[in-house]
């Protein structure tokens, strides 16, 4: 007899609208200019999803020079720095731009407060993606990158009294709320975004998690081990007390030791990671014990962003 098990499926998770925008904007390419077609970078932090898409005739390439100038190419849905558009139309490629339009939002808010004269202040991961897209839309020096409250001590302005901040879309609100504090402590005059930069679906799947931590013994989370929104899931997990939380890309990944003996198991899945996934570790769940699924939904969403006007023109 099987034991039995609850397992609280948080919503929302799973792909939010900008990696649906480009998943489907790779797919649109392939079908308007047939294969290959080029893409810099992993279009979104998920194995399933690139494999899946280079088997209908995607190349990932990790720099543009990868690319041949008379096929297409796409850029992520992280975003990129200014130069790498500049270099695909240097080229006369064909180049499509799978950036997320919440992205986007924030090169346009870097772009305005540098006109108007102001230091930006990034908050994100170094090295991440997102991160380089951002800081490379302005010049170097123009844009300050910190990761936590910690290093707000140690940055060295030009001015302390022209200063904006922006963040990656993909942080912690939590986290990220402190450092905000930190920057406004040291630099009343800062100037913040008129909207929340960290985004809708950042923000939502993490209120998910939080609300099914206290109904659960374990926390699963479905995403790629380079998915910010991803790990920044586990650790709300975690501080929401989560004794166990775990990162999983695909149901094989389960540490079923670490989970015997527990009557109730938290399911969510990182923006990036498709509803497909979710079922595999739910049947898996079903294999081995009695289970009852339990929907927590803490938001519905119904945005969706248009792919770009290069895709909706006739070849």
């Amino acid at each position: 007899m099987k034991p039995k098990l609850t397992l609280y499926l948080a919503a929302p998770r799973g792909f939010c609208a900008g990696v649906d925008r480009a998943i489907k904007i790779v797919e649109m390419a392939i079908g308007k200019w047939g294969a290959p077609v080029y893409v810099r970078h992993e279009i979104v932090h998920n194995k399933f999803v690139v494999d899946a898409l280079r088997a209908k005739g995607a190349v990932f390439v990790e720099e543009l020079d990868e690319c041949p100038a008379d096929r297409p190419v796409i850029f992520s849905a992280h975003g990129v720095p200014k130069s790498v558009p500049e270099a695909a139309a240097a080229r006369h490629m064909i180049a499509v731009d799978a950036t997320c339009p919440l992205v986007t939002k924030v090169h346009s808010e870097a772009h305005r407060h540098s006109e108007a004269g102001l230091q930006m202040v990034m908050i994100g991961h170094a090295g991440h993606p997102e991160t380089i897209g951002t800081m490379g839309q302005l010049p170097v020096g123009e844009v300050l990158l910190v990761e936590t409250a910690e290093d707000v001590a140690g940055l060295v302005v030009r001015d302390e009294g022209k200063l904006a901040f922006i963040t990656q879309t993909t942080l912690s609100v939590d986290d990220t709320a402190g450092i905000v504090a930190a920057l406004k402590a040291r630099f009343p005059a800062i100037i913040g975004p008129h909207k929340e930069d960290i985004c809708y679906a950042t923000t939502n799947r993490q209120a998910a998690v939080k609300a099914v931590a206290p109904r659960i013994d374990a926390l699963l989370v479905i995403g790629a081990p380079n998915s910010s929104n991803s790990k920044r899931l586990v650790e709300v997990g975690r501080a929401a007390g989560c004794g166990y939380a775990q990162l999983i890309q695909r149901a094989a990944e389960i540490d079923w030791r670490a989970l015997q003996g527990i009557g109730a198991v938290g399911v969510t899945a990182g923006a990036s990671a498709p509803e497909v996934l979710v079922d595999e570790v739910l049947d898996a769940f079903r294999a081995r014990f009695d289970t009852q699924v339990e929907l927590v939904e803490t938001a519905q969403e119904d945005i969706e962003f248009k792919v770009p006007r290069i895709l909706r023109e006739g070849v």
